[in-house]
Order: structure tokens, then sequence, then C-alpha cells
């Protein structure tokens, strides 16, 4: 018979992690505030720029502020989360491109939701194992998460607005608001 091993979080971060609810879901993105949560890994600002630009081009979302975290590897840190939470209404965070950076990211859209503000975490398809090793650890099993196609960060600035064209549908769906 096989042992099962426990999942040990390797970002420190497993203490708090009961609450499995998400917030509650905008009806729509207009004049909604949008923080886009660069975590610093090439290509993540691209990224969630064309996320925003999407955002408030189709579906009327208001001003997208940029914050970039210290390291890519672990969550949020407290003051730089608080001060996202105070200033947005939804939040988008980017971009899971190694084991680590995709744990983080899933762990940062953990924080937020249970902050209080909708989240969506992007992963790249290569790693969504990390990620949802991070939600199982963080005791929010069903969080759901979404990814782009892997490698980000060698791609030109047109194939970055290509993967986050790709993603907008599951983006939309995280958020709960329909495709217009």
């Amino acid at each position: 018979m096989a042992l099962q091993e426990a999942l040990l979080d390797p970002t420190g971060a497993a203490e708090g992690t009961a609450d499995s609810t998400l917030s509650p879901r905008p009806v729509s993105l207009k004049g909604l505030r949008i923080g886009l949560l660069d975590n610093t890994k090439p290509n993540a600002t691209l990224l969630l720029e064309q996320i925003a630009d999407h955002l408030q081009r189709e579906h009327g979302a208001g001003e997208a502020t940029l914050y970039t975290k210290d390291y890519f590897g672990t969550p949020v840190a407290q003051p730089l989360l608080e001060q996202i939470v105070a200033a947005n209404d939804v939040v988008i965070t980017a971009v899971g491109d190694c084991g680590s950076c995709s744990a983080a990211s899933v762990a940062d859209g953990i924080l937020f939701e249970r902050a209080g503000v909708p989240t969506v975490a992007i992963t790249s398809d290569s790693f969504l194992m990390s990620g949802r090793a991070m939600a199982q650890v963080q005791g929010f099993p069903g969080f759901a998460f979404t990814a782009v196609a892997h490698p980000m960060a060698s791609l030109t600035a047109d194939e970055v607005r290509e993967r986050a064209l790709t993603v907008m549908p599951e983006v939309l769906r995280i958020l709960g608001v329909e495709e217009g």
C-alpha cells in the first residue's frame, strides 16, 4: 500500500487557510477599478496590460493600476495586498511561468479572494499542477484560476497579445461576467 505524503506550503503561508469562499462576483465590469499584480516574470506586465485593455474596451472596466511584487516566488506582501484591496474592485495576477511563481500566483489569488476582491490568477499551462497543489495546501482546492500556453518569457509582443486574447473567456468566466 502506497503512503501518502502531506503537502507542504513552500511559501510558508498555510496558516488561516480554512476559508474557501469566493468573493461576490460583479454583475458587470463597467467602471470597476482593476488591480494588475505583476510578479516580475518576463512578459507579465504586457500580458496584464493587454487583458486590462480588453476589459476596458469591451466591458467598460474603469482604471487599471499596475502593481509589482517584490519577488515572484512568494505571496504578495501584506502592505501591498492591503493597498491593492483598498484601491481596486477586481484583481488579475500573473504570470506563473515556473513552479514557485505559479504556486505564488495562485496563493495571491486566494489571498485577494479572502480579502473580498474577485481575482483571476494566471499561470502557464506547464505549471497547472503547482497551482492546483497550492490551492489544496491553502485549503481552497476548488479555487478557479486559468493558464496561458507555456512559455511566456520568450514571446514577442504580438505573441503575448495573442495569449491575452486566448485567455479572455476564462478571465471573464472566473470573474462571473458574460462575454459581450
